[in-house]
């Protein structure tokens, strides 16, 4: 039973002394016997080598006991708590070693206390069985006893009690299996997910294969027609607490500690509501004048790839505006730093509350660019009466808007009308396809190849360096330059934080050359810092502008938690960089942490929906493994890896130039 440390409530009062004002009295060995009302079902270990303890020493620790109701005067005591000290008399009896009249110190309770201090004692003692203690707990609840006492009693939170009375409402049969070690924990707490015993027991003894009982599978079965909270895009979207206001019913998970743990047992109900918030939606962007508008669930790219697009503009900025995103890009890169230097400081301890706030404040910060860049986005009232948008629901539960889409029976009309090919026309932003957990593993491994490349480059190294130094050195002539960069100045290097974002990245082969030009140079440099300098002033250019080389590309950090415009794409641009030589789909590196519908998009990307098709019938780890086979030549790269992108840079003497023009 899990112990946890917790401040409880002061007046929460033991409803009894379990015999403390009794005296212990010795009693004839004849009286005893294994009392009903002793907790400790699994069979005890160990019996014999107490035996020769107590035959030795005697016995030193008192057992308690309570009167027994018998038909006869013959007095009998019932031993609740010491059952592996009376089974060592009992065989030393049985051995002839002693008779019934051997004395046993025991201390008498009231039959009402017994279940209570056999539990006190067996928990004290050798640790009881998970299933024994589940239903002890049980007994104790049904003589009367509250949930607060129990926890109070046995210093537990409320919320493990309930935990293990959860656990005993197992069917019995199941309780056994658990008790004689042919289940484990995680698995029986998987079938209390329900109360059915019929349903417990078919799905764990009527299984044909050692697979089917495993807690994934027991869970999918249990829940087949309900919705995981904590991962359900649709419970995020019209929120759990929407649902519940509808009628919605939960099943809760006790035996998790996320928050929103549970399945939403009413899935019709949910997507009714689901549906009524994206009509509201739609009818928002029905008022700003778009011909039709259409939502749906999730994303189906082989549908929207038959769309044509129409071209936005963007609207020239106000000076409010220009004032309102030089603040906004400011707040960014502190935000950017902060958190770069809270990864960075490695000899500090883990504070996970300090890095929630600075991974919220920069994800806040990034978010408020991206909102600021689509208030500039506008279309002619004209596009608006040719073109339409989607609605559709991101990973996270966010609604991704498309505006500009042309339907595929008008694009021949609307091309005939002069309207931009819509092979032509680029793809208006959306909302990001990939989670912050994965962009930082991807991006990471873009980085480790524009690091690799870098440092086979010396002069293009330079080149990223002296772009860095430049407007510092001739700030006068760059006065005020609000631009992100790739390489890191400070001096940074980034080999530690590619590891933490991709556990995978040992194996690539970029890693692997970055690896090896390290241990080239660190075999090369003196072990002393003094000695340092000394014996760079005495390398040939040859050696020093490689060792420059690989240095500077050791600060370049890529690193993103988004798959949008990022700063290292400059590098990736300039150096030609080929993605397709450094990263390929697999399991490990995409295909596990993305969802099922997710992979069959991807193979109708790579090779054709008819290939994709047999995927959507397999479970979400067999369509995995077989994706892995059918995109192993594919040379498939995710959008993320695909996109060139860089970020606007902004000059402020531009500006000012512009306004002294005007």
């Amino acid at each position: 039973m899990d112990q946890i440390v917790e401040n409880r409530a002061t007046e929460t009062v033991v409803e009894s002394h379990f015999g403390n004002d009794t005296q212990i009295e010795y009693v004839p060995l004849g009286l005893l016997c294994k009392s009903p009302h002793n907790v400790r079902r699994k069979a005890p270990t160990g019996i014999e080598a107490l035996a020769g303890n107590i035959a030795a020493a005697g016995v030193m620790q008192n057992l308690v006991t309570h009167e027994m109701k018998t038909r006869g005067k013959q007095r009998k005591l019932g031993v609740c708590a010491g059952q592996r000290r009376l089974l060592a008399l009992e065989l030393l009896r049985t051995t002839g070693r002693i008779d019934d009249s051997y004395p046993v110190p025991v201390k008498v309770v009231s039959e009402a206390d017994a279940v209570a201090v056999s539990l006190i004692e067996n928990q004290q003692r050798e640790p009881m069985h998970p299933a024994d203690a589940c239903e002890a707990f049980r007994l104790l609840v049904n003589e009367g006893r509250t949930v607060t006492f129990i926890a109070a009693l046995f210093s537990l939170s409320e919320i493990q009690v309930q935990r293990h009375l959860k656990l005993a409402n197992v069917s019995p049969r199941l309780i056994d299996v658990f008790r004689d070690d042919g289940m484990t924990l995680e698995q029986i707490r998987t079938l209390a997910l329900t109360d059915d015993h019929e349903l417990q027991e078919r799905l764990w003894f009527d299984a044909a294969q050692p697979w089917q009982r495993n807690p994934a599978q027991l869970r999918d079965a249990i829940t087949n027609s309900e919705i995981d909270v904590a991962d359900s895009n649709l419970v995020a979207f019209v929120t759990l607490d929407a649902y519940e206001a509808a009628g919605g019913h939960v099943r809760r998970d006790l035996f998790s500690d996320e928050q929103n743990a549970g399945y939403v047992t009413d899935a019709e109900l949910l997507h009714r509501l689901v549906a009524e918030k994206l009509v509201s939606v739609a009818q928002t962007l029905s008022n700003e004048g778009w011909s039709w508008v259409e939502t749906r669930v999730r994303r189906d790219f082989p549908e929207m790839a038959r769309f044509g697009r129409l071209p936005s503009a963007s609207r020239e900025y106000t000076k409010k505006e220009k004032t309102e995103l030089r603040a906004l890009k400011k707040a960014s890169e502190q935000a950017a730093t902060e958190l770069n230097a809270y990864y960075d400081a490695e000899d500090e301890a883990e504070d996970d509350a300090r890095r929630d706030v600075l991974e919220t404040a920069a994800d806040a910060a990034s978010q408020a660019l991206d909102d600021f860049a689509e208030r500039l986005e506008i279309w002619s009232d004209d596009q608006k009466a040719r073109a339409g948008a989607f609605v559709t629901l991101d990973h996270d539960g966010q609604a991704a808007i498309e505006r500009g889409l042309v339907k595929p029976e008008d694009r021949a009309s609307v091309n005939r009308e002069g309207l931009t090919s819509a092979d032509e026309l680029p793809v208006p932003a959306e909302k990001p396809l990939h989670g912050k957990d994965l962009s930082k593993r991807l991006t990471a491994h873009r980085t480790a190849a524009v690091q690799i490349e870098l440092a086979r480059n010396p002069v293009a190294a330079l080149a990223v360096l002296m772009h860095r130094l430049i407007p510092v050195v001739f700030d006068d002539r760059y006065v005020c330059v609000y631009d992100q960069h790739a390489a890191d100045v400070r001096a940074t290097c980034s080999h530690s934080r590619l590891l933490q974002a991709a556990d995978d990245m040992e194996a690539s082969a970029a890693w692997k050359g970055i690896s090896a030009e390290r241990e080239k140079w660190a075999a090369l440099l003196p072990t002393r810092f003094s000695d340092l300098l000394p014996w760079l002033m005495t390398q040939s250019e040859d050696v020093l502008s490689n060792l420059f080389a690989f240095c500077v590309a050791a600060t370049v950090n890529g690193v993103s938690e988004s798959d949008g415009a990022h700063p290292v794409n400059v590098l990736m641009n300039l150096l030609n960089v080929d993605m397709t030589q450094y990263w390929k789909a697999t399991r490990t590196s995409y295909l596990n942490h993305v969802s099922k519908a997710r992979i069959v998009d991807v193979v109708a990307q790579a090779l054709s929906p008819e290939a994709a098709a047999p995927l959507e019938k397999l479970k979400k780890d067999a369509a995995a493994e077989t994706a892995e086979r059918l995109l192993a030549d594919a040379r498939w790269l995710p959008e993320v890896l695909v996109s060139r992108e860089t970020p606007v840079v902004w000059d402020d003497d531009e500006d000012e130039e512009e306004e002294e023009a005007a």
